[in-house]
């Protein structure tokens, strides 16, 4: 897996402060995405140990709620098993820490997923530039949902993330 860059104390990719790992590839090619550099799976760096640990050391700090996955797509074919990877790592060292994902897929495409055992909140769906929305809350279009995945797959319906629950 590669990635592009791992940003520290965001507030915008998720509830609380976060860490987010912005890794490479995605092959939805949404029209308008903020971010295409990161459409490229071979751009950026290789996720070595140092750019695992650097996460880490974030997590480690108790006022940090959690990691966010984004991109590029972390749910790309040359991510996906990295990223579930560290996703139950990520889980069972930090429990109480939430795990958050964003990705062009619909849950439904998604839902059985050996990584969404270990997610909290899975913001899904491709950017649509005619649903673009900058009032709307931790997503960019009208058409993605923000969902609380325990809530989900306990209930066997969408269940959208209370944005004002904290964990």
């Amino acid at each position: 897996m590669n990635y592009h860059n791992i940003t520290k104390d965001d507030m915008l990719n998720g509830d609380g402060l976060r860490v987010v790992l912005w890794t490479a590839g995605c092959s939805h090619g949404c029209k308008g995405c903020h971010n295409p550099i990161t459409w490229d799976a071979n751009g950026g760096l290789l996720f070595d140990e140092a750019a695992k640990k650097e996460i880490f050391a974030e997590l480690d700090k108790n006022y940090i709620s959690g990691i966010t996955f984004s991109g590029g797509d972390p749910l790309h074919e040359n991510n996906r098993e990295a990223v579930r990877e560290l996703a139950e790592e990520i889980k069972a060292k930090y429990p109480k820490k939430t795990i958050w994902l964003y990705t062009g897929y619909e849950w439904d495409a998604i839902k059985d997923w050996g990584i969404v055992k270990s997610l909290d909140v899975v913001v899904d769906g491709k950017f649509e530039l005619d649903k673009r929305d900058e009032q709307l809350h931790w997503k960019g279009s009208a058409n993605q949902k923000v969902i609380d995945v325990k809530k989900t797959r306990e209930s066997g319906q969408i269940i959208l993330h209370d944005r004002m629950e904290r964990r």
